[in-house]
């Protein structure tokens, strides 16, 4: 069985990485990939990484044709504006911006500071992050993409979050350059983002609402800084925990949460430079390092995450979500062990 799987706004860094990752699936044949200002080029012009890997041109959005996976690479409020045109060309329509994470069209008002587009739609969309919605995902043919900075901070609490031990958590987030996207603006800026740790977002960040509705309603806040980094996410959860807890505990939460799951590690060697996650270790990898340490003097959970924000946290949860809804083997074509150093 080969599926058909196309892209609309396939141009920026997401899409290219997703094209990427589909080149070597060995289940998928690339149909048309769409732009809005590439008609007609050739992919490689935005990819070059693929030359001699996809003989295909950009085409307009108006001429995808039908297929088995549609995967929707645009900006957040496009794909919510036409979702039910996409859901008549693709069977399965997997959705890579904030459009669908959300179910409440309440919450989505709240987060994101207007009404939503398609508020029928939420009902038919599943959260696309495996670990946390898989029985959800099998058969789905609405499937939201994740919020990268979300996708750490759940990972690195869903063991203590399914155990009832969060009393209270501040996530601190550190990201790099990539995450602002493909398109230039003055925070994204080379010279304004080299050798700079500059916070963006003290409190409220938006990807807050993904972790408290897939964890549960945790005392939650995040701050998010920007980096001298281009790929990654790491996030470092300052937890209070609603009852004591030692090391030896947090292994067996973390290991039954986790035993099982093909793209999540837990890093946490007693000495050497790799004790601890690292997003340069996971760049261009679907894993998710995690790992933990217990504050014996105050009593604190130090739980950590490190992902590479254009795969873990947008296009490779979005090919294993495929995966997992059509019922292929969940790493085809995710089996990149990542580089290093990078």
């Amino acid at each position: 069985m080969t599926l058909t799987a196309s892209l609309i706004g396939g141009t920026g860094f997401t899409g290219g990485e997703l094209l990427r990752l589909l080149v070597g699936h060995p289940m998928v044949e690339i149909g048309q990939v769409s732009s809005r200002k590439s008609v007609g080029k050739p992919l490689h012009s935005s990819h070059p990484n693929l030359r001699g890997h996809i003989d295909r041109l950009f085409c307009a959005s108006e001429e995808i044709e039908a297929c088995d996976v549609l995967f929707l690479c645009m900006p957040h409020g496009k794909a919510a504006a036409e979702i039910d045109r996409w859901r008549g060309v693709g069977k399965t329509v997997i959705d890579l911006s904030a459009d669908f994470r959300l179910h409440d069209p309440v919450s989505y008002e709240h987060w994101y500071g207007g009404e939503h587009p398609a508020p029928e739609a939420l009902t038919h969309a599943v959260y696309g992050l495996p670990e946390v919605s898989r029985d959800l995902i099998r058969g789905a043919s609405l499937i939201s993409g994740v919020g990268c900075n979300a996708t750490a901070m759940m990972l690195a609490l869903l063991p203590l979050a399914r155990a009832g031990l969060i009393e209270r958590v501040i996530a601190d987030i550190k990201v790099g350059s990539s995450e602002s996207g493909a398109e230039p603006a003055a925070g994204s800026n080379h010279a304004v983002r080299a050798r700079a740790a500059r916070t963006y977002s003290p409190h409220g960040h938006r990807h807050i609402a993904e972790v408290i509705q897939s964890l549960g309603p945790i005392d939650l806040d995040a701050t998010v800084t920007a980096i001298d980094m281009v790929r990654g996410v790491l996030c470092t959860a300052h937890v209070e925990p609603k009852e004591a807890v030692t090391t030896r505990d947090l292994w067996k939460l973390y290991r039954e949460a986790y035993g099982e799951e093909p793209f999540v590690r837990i890093v946490a060697d007693r000495t050497g430079p790799g004790r601890f996650p690292d997003p340069r270790v996971v760049v261009g990898s679907n894993h998710a390092d995690v790992g933990f340490a217990v504050d014996e003097r105050s009593g604190r959970v130090v739980a950590l995450c490190a992902i590479d924000n254009l795969i873990k946290g947008a296009a490779g949860s979005a090919v294993q979500a495929m995966n997992v809804a059509l019922g292929l083997e969940e790493q085809s074509g995710l089996g990149f062990p990542g580089l290093h150093p990078a």
